[in-house]
C-alpha cells in the first residue's frame, strides 16, 4: 500500500497536474451544458456516457504520461498504416451521425461509437513531428515537403472519401500548416500552396463541390442564398438566435427558451457553444473560451519549456488541434464560417471526442515530465 502511495505522489508531482485540473474543469462545465441540452429527451444517457468517456480519459491521461512518446513515434510508419487502415474501415463498416457524415464506427461491447478520424488526429500528428524531426536540416527541400504534404493529403482525401466529413479533414489541413509553420518549412512553400490553391479553385469549386456544399459557403456572403432560412441557413439562424436570446448573462441553466425545446439540432454536440450561450449567456461562453485558451496557452509552454524539437511539434501541434477546432465550432455558431460538423474540444458530447482529447494531454503531460534536452533541437524560423 505505501508503494501505491509513494507512486501516486511521484505521479502528481511530475505530472502536468495543471493541465489535468484544466481538462477535467473543461468536461464537467461541458458535461453541465450537455446535461442541460438534452434535458428536453427525458434521458440521462448522454450524461452517463459522457462521464464514462472522461474517467477513460483520466485513466488514459495517466497511461500515456507514463509512456515516452518516442517510443511511439520511432513506429511511424506503422502508425502511418493503422491510421489509412482503420479510417478506411469506415468504407465497410461506417454507420452515419446526425450530421449524415459516415464518420463512426459502432461496437455493440462500447457504450458509444468511435470515430476513427478522430483518434487518428494525435496519432497523425505524432508522425508529422517525428517525420520534420528526422528531416530537420532539410526540412524545407522538395522531396520532404512532399512527403509531409503528402501524408496530410493521404489521411485527409481518405477521411472525404470514406466518410464525407469535411470539418475533420479541415482540422487536419490546418494542423499541418501550423506545425510546418513553426517547424521551420520556408515561407516559400506556404505562398506556393496558396498560389496553387488560388489557380485550382474554380475547378475545386467545380468538381469537387457539390451543390449543397456550395450553398453553405455562399450563404455567408449572399443574402439570396435560402432567403427564407428553410435549407442551409435554417441551422445558422436558429444558433445565432440562441446567442441572441442568451444576453449578457443568459436565461438561466435548464431555462433556455429554444434549448430547452430542442429547437436546434446538434445543439449538444455542434453547435453546445450556441446552447451556452442561451442558458449562460455572454459570461458563459467567456468562461468557455477562457478554459479552452488556458489549456492551449498550457500546451504551449509545455512544448516551449522541452529541449526536444520533436516534443515541441507535437506540443505545438495538439494546441493547433484545439485553436483550429474551437475557431471552426465557433465561428460556425456565430455564422462567420460554414457548417461544417466539428465539435468543441472538452464541451461538446461525443465519447471518442474526450478520449483523444485526453490521450493527446497525456502526451504533453509525459513531455513535461521528461522534457529530453537535445542540444542539436531549436526553433526553426522560415526564411523570408
Amino acid at each position: 500500500m505505501q508503494a501505491i502511495f509513494r507512486a501516486i505522489r511521484e505521479f502528481t508531482r511530475k505530472a502536468d497536474m495543471v493541465l489535468l485540473l484544466l481538462c477535467v474543469t473543461a468536461t464537467i462545465f461541458g458535461i453541465v451544458i450537455i446535461s442541460s441540452a438534452t434535458n428536453y429527451l427525458g434521458s440521462a444517457r448522454y450524461v452517463r456516457i459522457q462521464t464514462l468517456s472522461l474517467i477513460l480519459g483520466i485513466i488514459l491521461y495517466v497511461l500515456l504520461t507514463l509512456l515516452d512518446v518516442d517510443i511511439i513515434a520511432e513506429r511511424r510508419e506503422l502508425l502511418l498504416v493503422f491510421c489509412v487502415l482503420f479510417i478506411g474501415m469506415l468504407r465497410f463498416f461506417g454507420v452515419e451521425g446526425q450530421t449524415g457524415n459516415k464518420s463512426w464506427l459502432a461496437f455493440k461491447f462500447l457504450p458509444f461509437n468511435i470515430q476513427p478520424a478522430e483518434i487518428c488526429k494525435v496519432l497523425y500528428i505524432i508522425i508529422l513531428a517525428k517525420t520534420m524531426a528526422v528531416k530537420q536540416n532539410r526540412l524545407s527541400s522538395p522531396l520532404v515537403v512532399a512527403q509531409i504534404a503528402g501524408i496530410t493529403a493521404l489521411l485527409a482525401g481518405l477521411i472525404i472519401v470514406v466518410s464525407y466529413d469535411d470539418g475533420v479533414a479541415l482540422n487536419y489541413l490546418l494542423i499541418f500548416v501550423i506545425m510546418a509553420f513553426v517547424g521551420g518549412v520556408n515561407i516559400v512553400w506556404f505562398l506556393a500552396g496558396a498560389g496553387a490553391l488560388l489557380a485550382l479553385s474554380p475547378i475545386i469549386w467545380t468538381r469537387f463541390f457539390d451543390t449543397y456544399q456550395r450553398e453553405r459557403i455562399l450563404v455567408l456572403f449572399d443574402p439570396t442564398v435560402d432567403p427564407s432560412a428553410q435549407s442551409v441557413r435554417w441551422q445558422m439562424n436558429r444558433s445565432l438566435r440562441m446567442l441572441q436570446n442568451g444576453g449578457v448573462a443568459g436565461q438561466g441553466l435548464g431555462k433556455g427558451t429554444m434549448v430547452q425545446a430542442g429547437l436546434l439540432p446538434a445543439q449538444h454536440t455542434d453547435f453546445i457553444f450556441a446552447s451556452a450561450g442561451e442558458e449562460l449567456g455572454m459570461l458563459g461562453c467567456l468562461a468557455i473560451l477562457l478554459l479552452l485558451a488556458a489549456i492551449i496557452a498550457r500546451c504551449v509552454y509545455v512544448g516551449v519549456k522541452s529541449g526536444n524539437y520533436m516534443n515541441r511539434l507535437i506540443c505545438v501541434g495538439i494546441a493547433g488541434m484545439l485553436l483550429s477546432q474551437i475557431a471552426v465550432n465557433v465561428g460556425m455558431c456565430l455564422g462567420v464560417f460554414p457548417v461544417v460538423g466539428l465539435t468543441l474540444p472538452f464541451f461538446s458530447y461525443g465519447g471518442s471526442s474526450i478520449v483523444t482529447m485526453f490521450a493527446a494531454m497525456g502526451f504533453v503531460s509525459g513531455i513535461n515530465m521528461r522534457p529530453a534536452p537535445d542540444s542539436n533541437a531549436r526553433y526553426i524560423r522560415p526564411r523570408y
